[in-house]
């Protein structure tokens, strides 16, 4: 979070203070204006942006221009890695190291393996989608910027917030706020880093 555009204030006693900004936000009352508003900002080209709102929004996160592409391919590797544990692990034990002639059966039984492997492969694909999520996601993150944003503490109940980062490389900050304005937002906002 050392990432931001930097900027200079007076203080009350005269002196200099530089801060960095995170981003702008802007507030929305109603769901729909919020979809809306993101979608006509990727179609802007900004592509840093992020949106919050007190419930599950369908259809806010493609209109954000987000697409989950890495989660799927972890949970197949997971998938694959867990298969092959647990047919590895049945084979070690019942045809290397612990070979046991059971009623003729040969050693080599496959077929009796398959819900151990199967059992294995779900799970290692669920663990894997569940921490590739907390990872991709930056979790925890007991701070975020937002939380200093003006408002947002009304993100848990009534309102709806979207926020462009001051590192998208479209940002400017008077333009952009234009711009933000012009979607009908309720309020826009400088949201800025803590040092």
């Amino acid at each position: 979070m050392d990432s931001g555009v930097s900027a200079v204030h007076h203080t009350s006693t005269g002196e200099l203070e530089r801060t960095l900004l995170f981003g702008l936000s802007a507030e929305f009352d109603d769901a729909h204006a919020v979809i809306s508003a993101a979608e006509k900002t990727h179609a802007a080209g900004y592509t840093k942006m992020d949106a919050y709102a007190p419930f599950p929004v369908e259809g806010l996160s493609e209109a954000l221009g987000h697409r989950d592409k890495y989660i799927p391919q972890m949970m197949l590797v997971g998938g694959f890695i867990g298969a092959l544990a647990g047919f590895g692990l049945q084979y070690w034990a019942t045809v290397l190291e612990y070979p046991l002639n059971i009623g003729g059966r040969p050693l080599f039984a496959w077929p009796s393996w398959i819900p151990i492997t199967f059992e294995l492969t779900v799970l290692f694909a669920a663990l894997t989608g569940i921490f590739g999520m907390f990872v991709l996601n930056g979790l925890p993150q007991p701070y975020h910027p937002m939380f200093d944003a003006p408002h947002f503490d009304r993100a848990s109940s009534d309102r709806f917030f979207l926020v462009i980062e001051a590192t998208d490389p479209k940002f400017d900050r008077e333009e952009t706020r234009r711009f933000l304005e012009s979607l009908g937002a309720l309020n826009v906002a400088e949201v800025e880093l803590k040092k």
